[in-house]
């Protein structure tokens, strides 16, 4: 059984777990030095942004699961916002008013909070799930300068699929998923018409053209950062990804110049794209809310500018972490723990198949992991997305040779590269301009 050290104290994972159960209460509380009495009420506040109601009512059976295990225990769960989680953090930390746990923001968001000191080390928590349970280097976009782990990866998500319709593919008479740019373009072209549009890409002023852009730069060879860190946007890649993303934009509904996460999704299921880019809740949402074209759809990573370009796929690493100095950290890391127990992990999974990818290797082989009907039923597109999630970048790990950025989440959210694509594509400025001041916004960032 895997062991972990907590506070100078050896304790397997089910003893972690138990730390916080009735008389058991008492004791751990008074070893990890939270100084909470048996008798005294706990709760627990867990804050994520992944939130549909199928998450939510999964979510609400683990806690409920844990609860009647630990009488003394009370999780509330809180649902916080892709595009307002940096605010929510500022405040919380701020007032001291400090959620317990913290899931599904991405890794960069993490190293930067951990950065600045504001989190507590994940090593105790990753010992107590067992290291040799995760695909190998899992946790390594979670290392820290100072040797410890910031978080750990509750999922895995290919965030940039090329979302495709075989019956439009066929209708327009193309025969193979495009692979190239121009490729991508000329089917979009044929597929648009009778109130169908081609893509759903974003233009608006937030984190999602922000992130998509980012993949566009690394598609047509590029890099925002050099591997040291230094500024490299002002180059030919970032150039060819504006005529790309521009050339598009007659492909696109009219509302696309405001696209988020949501309305691109929703796009593409409602049928009113002819593709789509996102990651797996494709899948369960095509099924329930739009199951005539379910059996056509299909997924493939997203084209590059040309076939001598490597493909990028955006995995933002959804995490699980604890703010620095919250009450109760001993129950906090065991809940943290508990959340990737079999029982509840492989239901929170299922709530969006496909979509959050599951880390554990344990859990991946699991026959009750693979029985899912979606699961089952697009097993190509989910083993797909689980390969390119693997090998996922995203803006702090651009990729392998980079140091870890960790100003990553600061720049996602001032909306300087969202603001490079309004610019540059929407309002017909001038790229040259455009990109040299983006460049100078980014060094002001790393610097700041």
């Amino acid at each position: 059984m895997t062991q972990t050290h907590l506070a100078g104290r050896a304790l397997s994972r089910r003893s972690l777990l138990k730390t916080v159960g009735g008389a058991a209460l008492a004791a751990g509380a008074a070893s990890f030095g939270s100084g909470v009495r048996a008798a005294d009420p706990i709760t627990l506040r867990w804050w994520s942004p992944q939130a549909s109601p199928d998450q939510l009512k999964m979510y609400q059976a683990q806690i409920a699961t844990f609860e009647a295990a630990h009488p003394n225990v009370k999780v509330l769960f809180e649902a916080t916002s892709d595009e307002g989680y940096p605010a929510q953090f500022a405040a919380a930390f701020s007032s001291k008013q400090l959620p317990n746990i913290v899931t599904h923001l991405p890794s960069f968001a993490a190293q930067n909070y951990y950065g600045q000191g504001l989190l507590e080390p994940m090593d105790d928590v990753i010992n107590a799930i067992g290291p040799a349970n995760y695909f190998p280097g899992a946790n390594d976009v979670f290392k820290t300068a100072d040797g410890h782990y910031c978080g750990t990866p509750i999922g895995n998500t290919a965030a940039d699929m090329l979302w495709l319709r075989r019956d439009l593919l066929q209708k327009a008479s193309i025969d193979k998923a495009p692979e190239t740019w121009d490729e991508l373009r000329t089917a979009c072209q044929k597929m648009q018409g009778g109130g169908i549009y081609g893509a759903p890409l974003p233009y608006g002023l937030n984190s999602m053209t922000s992130l998509i852009f980012i993949g566009f730069i690394h598609r047509a060879g590029g890099d925002v950062f050099s591997p040291d860190l230094a500024v490299a946007i002002d180059a030919k890649p970032t150039y060819d990804a504006i005529e790309f993303y521009k050339s598009m934009r007659e492909f696109c509904p009219p509302g696309a110049t405001g696209y988020s996460w949501g309305e691109s999704l929703t796009a593409f299921v409602s049928g009113a794209t002819a593709t789509g880019i996102y990651a797996g809740r494709v899948l369960a949402n095509v099924t329930k809310q739009n199951p005539e074209i379910a059996d056509q759809v299909t997924c493939v990573t997203y084209p590059t500018i040309s076939k001598d370009v490597a493909s990028w796929t955006f995995n933002d690493f959804p995490s699980v972490f604890i703010p620095k100095g919250v009450a109760n950290l001993p129950e906090s890391k065991a809940f943290a723990a508990f959340l990737f127990e079999p029982k509840g992990y492989i239901p929170q999974l299922h709530a969006a198949p496909g979509h959050v990818l599951p880390v554990l290797k344990t859990i991946a082989e699991d026959p009750a992991y693979l029985a899912d009907p979606i699961i089952q039923k697009h097993k190509a597109d989910v083993e797909l997305m689980a390969k390119a999630a693997a090998g996922g970048k995203n803006l702090g790990y651009e990729t392998e040779k980079h140091k870890p950025n960790l100003k990553a989440n600061e720049i996602i959210a001032s909306n300087v590269i969202a603001e490079l694509v309004q610019r540059a594509v929407l309002n017909g400025e001038d790229p040259k301009q455009v990109v040299g001041d983006t460049a100078k916004k980014l060094e002001g960032l790393m610097k700041g």
